[in-house]
């Protein structure tokens, strides 16, 4: 009579190791173990091989030239100063998992895309990664989801590195190799609840001091909505710099300009890359006199004057420490991409209303589309994204999309989906990668000046996993030491515009309480869907009621 109870306790017990061995980390960032290591203005508009171990070089010349009527005409140039090949790229993955076989082909076609050689430096920034259980809970459970791109990340580079190899040597040569067994090595991720960031590289040993910030702004200031960064000091062979990159997902929906004008706000007060209580209160503590340092009375007026001096030197102190703890720290370097939500419109289509084309011979032809952006228009009135540069936008818009049935005869790997833009929405530029240019203040206005050299910024094609088209963005980014980026301690006007110089928001003291208790409640929100929306969770609350049901059969039988 006792067997269905020790069944039950057996059931009980593994289930509950499971939980302690595989539960997410307390602060909800996910590591992956590698093997290798307003007010707007209504505008209306008026008038796109069969496993993963044999991607032929044929699929990446398909999806190029798919990608070739967007690209920008950057071509490759030598960069006049030492710099880091970067590669940062956007994607919402609406909450599925990644076709691996798919993202790879693309990917290895961006690779491709004026440049010679893969990019040092890969990042990802990634909106609605999975399900919202699993990315509020966050650890183990998003490991299933993170890996995939870990992997589409190295097969594609991998077959860059191949067909390199091919163009250099015509004889086969049994010399053993040694490259390393993946091209790329997932240095750090994170996430806030939907989105997470993950920062791949060539070789890891360079990428030093490696720092994390994250906010949230969506209900309760969780991560429904929010941004995550990572800043960090790349040292290469010919000099260091430093590098930092925020992956965010705004507010959603035509009228929501002003919410997503206020995300990037919250994004400048809160995102800190340090604790600004600490900074406050030893502030605090500076400022605060002794007793045993009152000097006699015929002494105070000099005592005054010089007091005045000290403070305002630690207010000086103060402020320099809040700004390098922010998005906008003086010495490094800036990279903000995401689904920025920003769209074309404040209101929903019509059904008689004009939509983008890709046919260049079209009367709507996209391009024509592009001045009603309202980000570009935010941007450049001061009211978003405060400083920052992006290049010229080539390609087509990148949301919304309504993927249709697959094609009748269609090969396992499907690089051409078809799809039509969703009736419901204005298609609109949603994914986009912004930067920092270099400072004004090392420029000399000749052609040595460091410049961010950018060699694409353009769109993959549509995968049938998501509504949206990842968008990437690669440059080479001048290695300028942290001293040589440091303003100078007297600025002019227009100087003093570039948030390196002079934050335009203040920063939070209480960024990190809020940031910990919005933490929490995403932890309980976390387990509450996973147990009551999943069928993992419906197993797991079974045994407990069954558990209970036994206990409660055994005391009554007893």
């Amino acid at each position: 009579m006792t067997v269905p109870f020790c069944v039950l306790a057996i059931c009980l017990g593994l289930l509950l190791l499971h939980l302690l061995l595989f539960s997410s980390r307390s602060d909800g960032t996910f590591r992956l173990q590698s093997g290798n290591c307003h007010d707007g203005i209504d505008s209306t508009p008026t008038p796109t091989p069969k496993s993963t171990s044999t991607v032929a070089t044929s699929v990446a010349s398909t999806s190029q030239s798919k990608l070739s009527n967007s690209s920008t005409s950057t071509t490759m140039t030598s960069p006049t100063v030492p710099s880091v090949d970067l590669l940062y790229l956007t994607f919402n993955c609406a909450k599925s998992l990644l076709d691996i076989p798919v993202f790879s082909a693309h990917l290895q076609t961006a690779f491709h895309q004026n440049a010679t050689d893969l990019p040092q430096v890969v990042v990802l920034s990634l909106q609605e990664v999975a399900p919202l259980a699993y990315s509020f809970i966050g650890g183990y459970f998003l490991n299933s989801y993170i890996s995939r791109y870990e992997q589409a990340i190295n097969i594609a580079a991998q077959h860059v590195l191949d067909n390199i190899t091919s163009r250099e040597s015509d004889t086969i040569t049994i010399t053993p190799t040694t490259r390393p067994a993946k091209p790329y090595t997932l240095v750090r991720g994170n996430n806030v609840g939907y989105t997470a960031i993950l920062l791949f590289a060539r070789d890891p040993s360079k990428l030093k001091d490696i720092q994390e910030a994250e906010v949230g702004f969506g209900a309760a200031e969780m991560g429904n909505k929010g941004a995550v960064g990572l800043r960090m000091l790349y040292e290469g062979d010919d000099g260091s710099s430093e590098l930092t990159f925020v992956a965010t997902h705004l507010a959603a929906m035509e009228w929501n300009l002003p919410r997503r004008n206020a995300n990037w706000a919250a994004i400048m007060r809160g995102m800190a890359f340090g604790n600004p209580e600490v900074v406050v209160n030893s502030y605090k503590t500076s400022i605060t006199p002794s007793p045993a340092s009152t000097p006699p009375a015929e002494d105070q007026p000099e005592h005054v004057r010089l007091l005045d001096d000290e403070l305002n030197e630690q207010h000086s102190r103060f402020q320099q420490e809040l700004h390098n703890i922010s998005v906008f720290k003086p010495t490094s370097h800036l990279f903000v991409a995401g689904d920025l939500n920003y769209r074309i419109s404040t209101t929903s289509p019509p059904p008689s209303a004009a939509f983008p084309s890709l046919d260049p011979e079209s009367e709507n032809y996209y391009p024509d589309f592009f001045r009603l952006d309202q980000l570009t228009r935010e941007r450049n009135a001061g009211r978003t994204l405060h400083g920052l540069s992006e290049h010229e936008v080539r390609f087509p818009p990148t949301y919304k999309y309504d993927v249709l049935p697959q094609r009748p005869g269609t090969q396992e790997l499907e690089l051409d989906v078809p799809w039509k833009f969703a009736a419901h929405r204005y298609p609109g530029w949603t994914d986009r990668v912004l930067f920092l240019e270099v400072p004004s203040w090392l420029k000399k206005g000749d052609d040595k000046d460091p410049r961010i050299n950018v060699r694409a910024y353009d769109c993959l094609p549509v995968l049938r996993m998501s509504d949206h088209r990842p968008v990437f963005l690669r440059a080479d980014v001048p290695l300028i030491a942290p001293g040589e980026m440091a303003p100078p301690s007297s600025v002019d006007p227009d100087v003093s515009k570039d948030p390196r110089a002079r934050l335009p928001v203040e920063i939070d003291p209480e960024a990190w309480e809020r940031r910990a208790a919005a933490r929490r409640k995403e932890v309980m929100a976390g387990w509450s869907m996973y147990l009551w929306s999943t069928k993992e969770g419906a197993c797991i609350l079974a045994t407990i009621l069954a558990f209970g049901a036994g206990v409660y059969w055994l005391y009554h039988l007893f």
